[in-house]
């Protein structure tokens, strides 16, 4: 048995042997399998990657003196980005892997606002390639091939948001996707096109263009509407920086990404944000006269320095007053496409409840009651236009809007004002959005003198017209001229009773219909048979004496016997009185067609103690004549001038070479100026500086040197400014040639 369980197994071994051999080959032959098939997929993948098309580079063509740039008006911006204008062509740029094939080749660009960015609304963008431009829409054209390079000229929309989008460029092929990396350096900044027709802040005239939304300099006004003073305010929109801090300021106002294509939603916020009131905007308003924890309002000379250092420090910036406020407006307006300007209204209402008229009380004794005098009339307020049209309005009332950033009374619970159509103010049409009647009231309200009898009663006894609204004043077109535009908001006011024309008087009445005070009507018509004028001689000079006249004429047939008072008080530019420094009383008799004068004399040593920036004197007269009951009042603010900082620039200036400026000033008062510092800025010229110049004698000559070396070519302006405690508002421009030379 053993022999041959022996036999059987060694009949077995050969059939063992040869399933072994034939699995060894099984495994040699997957193996070679799998190399061919490793093999294959090798192959596959590089056809796959050779099919593939990558982007290897985007050129933005961003350089300032490359097409983009300068055909989008953005080349002044001192920025490394590319800055375009919304619904105009710019042109790009790509490197690839291999040569576009538009057959096979798909080619996308998406561009990305915000953080959460969206087809729907706009923030996200996807472009395709296009055989032609179609105006309102976007679009990728092919305008150039050669070899792995392709140029296209994109559209935008005129209605796209403005912002800084992300770029990244995607390709779908035969071989498969590809998808960019993300490259900071490829962002893009759209702005608001004033160039664009299709785009709602479309400018047709290419001089205003240049002046509302090029020009980086301007003038302000101030003083009153007898003496009006000027200053070249620095707007520097174009500064590094900048930019930056405007979309800042949408992003504090919590403005959403998909809002930002609509310049009237823009504007209303840059109205609320220029400000802190309610929101830690950027400029704090003061009218106090303590500035210790911050800057004098009259020091600033430009927008650049408040708007950085807000952006910087995320705190709002002390100190400013209407025309900083403007200013700074005017910047962001500017810098982010919007056509604006600074306008400045002489004899400006502040109407604190919406009576579209102003309230002045009087006591028995013909004596303000300032208690009760909460409405009141600025020397002067400085707010901002801007240019757009109103789809949101009637036809018509597009163009000029005002939009003011100086904190006065809320607007649906927010310190912001505008946008309001001139047009429809100067028209009466209050109920047309936005802040029309508080605007309106501004620039053309009748004061309403009221008057308390021996009960305590007080009755609408009197009301003056043309009181208000006077001088309205801008900076004109391409040159330092002011321009008059008192005639866009209100009809003429036809003197000499100053009842206004038909048209003014019906602007006025159709107004008030929508006024609080509609319906009340003055107790009586009284004759006006008494008049009086003011009149103020000697050196409107700060630190000269000031004499003040009134001369009172009865024109009627009777004796007129008059209770007269005249009062000198120094006030803020708000009409806010300050401290009173003289008043007189005076029983006149006047005889038919009889006149009389009086006079006040006011030494600088009465009024020195009490000077502020921006302070002036104000006359005040009032009188009672017995016989008629007729209230007389007039008055009549005087501004102290300031003297001028004279800028002389000598020899020929070159752009990145060193140049001088020599600055020079005489102090008018006599004292010692002390701790007076020089601020001096310019565009292109100077980053902002501050100069260090101790101690000006009494009426003495200050004069100092600087040099600057100019960044850029062209028309360029410097600007200085004084700033010290017991003289402020002293400031001078010059204006400077800059040659390029290699």
């Amino acid at each position: 048995r053993n022999l041959g369980c022996s036999s059987n197994t060694q009949k077995e071994k050969p059939k063992l042997v040869q399933e072994a051999a034939s699995l060894q080959e099984n495994k040699e032959d997957e193996v070679n399998g799998a190399a061919e098939q490793k093999g294959r997929v090798a192959i596959e993948k590089h056809n796959i990657s050779e099919n593939l098309l990558k982007v290897k580079n985007i050129d933005l063509l961003k350089k300032p003196e490359e097409i983009n740039k300068k055909s989008h008006h953005t080349d002044e911006y001192e920025y490394d980005e590319l800055i375009i204008r919304r619904g105009q062509p710019f042109q790009v740029k790509l490197e690839f892997s291999r040569p576009f094939n538009p057959e096979t080749d798909k080619l996308f660009l998406e561009l990305k606002l915000g953080s959460q960015p969206q087809v729907g609304k706009g923030t996200h963008v996807i472009v395709k390639l296009v055989e032609k431009h179609i105006p309102s829409e976007w679009g990728a054209k092919i305008i150039e091939a050669s070899g792995n390079t392709l140029t296209l000229s994109i559209n935008s929309s005129p209605q796209t948001m403005i912002g800084r989008f992300e770029l990244t460029v995607k390709t779908v092929t035969e071989g498969g996707a590809f998808k960019m990396k993300y490259n900071r350096d490829n962002d893009i900044y759209f702005l608001f096109n004033p160039w664009c027709e299709a785009d709602t802040v479309y400018m047709e005239d290419e001089e205003w263009r240049k002046e509302y939304v090029l020009n980086d300099t301007g003038r302000l006004y101030y003083g009153t509407e007898n003496s009006i003073g000027s200053r070249t305010w620095c707007f520097a929109q174009f500064e590094k920086g900048i930019l930056e801090a405007c979309f800042y300021l949408l992003d504090k106002g919590g403005m959403p990404d998909s809002g930002r294509g609509d310049p009237i939603s823009v504007v209303r916020v840059i109205s609320a944000m220029v400000n802190s009131q309610d929101d830690d905007g950027v400029l704090v308003g003061s009218w106090s006269g303590v500035y210790w924890d911050g800057r004098r309002p009259t020091s600033w000379t430009g927008s650049s320095e408040i708007l950085l250092h807000y952006h910087d420090s995320y705190n709002p910036v002390r100190y400013g007053q209407c025309w900083v406020f403007s200013g700074v407006a005017t910047t962001v307006l500017r810098c982010l496409g919007i056509p604006g300007r600074s306008v400045t209204n002489f004899s400006s209402a502040h109407d604190s409840d919406t009576s579209l008229e102003i309230d002045y009380y009087i006591d028995e004794d013909h004596c303000a009651l300032d208690h009760l005098n909460n409405d009141s009339i600025w020397n002067f307020h400085v707010w901002n236009e801007c240019w757009m049209a109103r789809p949101d309005l009637p036809q018509g009332y597009g163009g000029w809007q005002v939009v003011d950033a100086t904190p006065q009374e809320t607007s649906a619970g927010t310190y912001c004002c505008g946008p309001a159509s001139v047009r429809a103010i100067k028209n009466g049409l209050v109920y047309l959005k936005y802040d029309a009647p508080f605007i309106f009231a501004e620039v053309n309200s009748d004061k309403v003198y009221w008057i308390r009898d021996s009960n305590g009663d007080f009755k609408r006894y009197y009301s003056a017209r043309s009181v208000v609204g006077h001088n309205i004043s801008t900076k004109a077109v391409g040159s330092e001229e002011r321009l008059d535009i008192t005639n866009l908001y209100k009809y003429p006011e036809v003197p000499p009773r100053h009842k206004g024309s038909e048209e003014e008087r019906l602007s006025v009445k159709t107004a008030c219909k929508f006024g609080n005070k509609s319906k009340m009507s003055i107790e009586k018509e009284v004759e006006e048979d008494v008049v009086v004028e003011v009149e103020i001689t000697g050196n409107d000079l700060i630190g000269s004496n000031i004499i003040a006249r009134a001369t009172v004429t009865n024109r009627g047939n009777n004796v007129c016997n008059i209770c007269l008072f005249m009062r000198a008080a120094m006030t803020f530019y708000t009409g806010v009185y300050k401290n009173e420094i003289k008043n007189m009383k005076e029983e006149v008799t006047l005889e038919p067609e009889q006149s009389k004068t009086k006079e006040m004399t006011i030494k600088y040593d009465e009024y020195d103690d009490y000077l502020e920036d921006q302070a002036c004197i104000m006359f005040t007269l009032m009188g009672l004549v017995s016989e008629t009951k007729q209230i007389i009042t007039k008055q009549r603010d005087y501004r102290l001038r300031t003297p001028d900082l004279m800028l002389k620039v000598h020899g020929e200036v070159v752009k990145g070479k060193e140049s001088k400026v020599v600055i020079s000033f005489v102090n008018p008062l006599p004292k010692v100026l002390k701790n007076v510092v020089i601020h001096l800025e310019g565009p292109g010229l100077q980053k902002r500086k501050t100069i260090s110049v101790g101690e000006v004698a009494k009426q003495g000559l200050m004069t100092i040197t600087e040099i600057f070396i100019p960044s850029k070519a062209g028309c360029r302006k410097l600007i200085a400014n004084l700033d010290c405690h017991q003289l402020t508002q002293v400031h001078g421009v010059v204006e400077v040639e800059v040659i390029n030379k290699p």
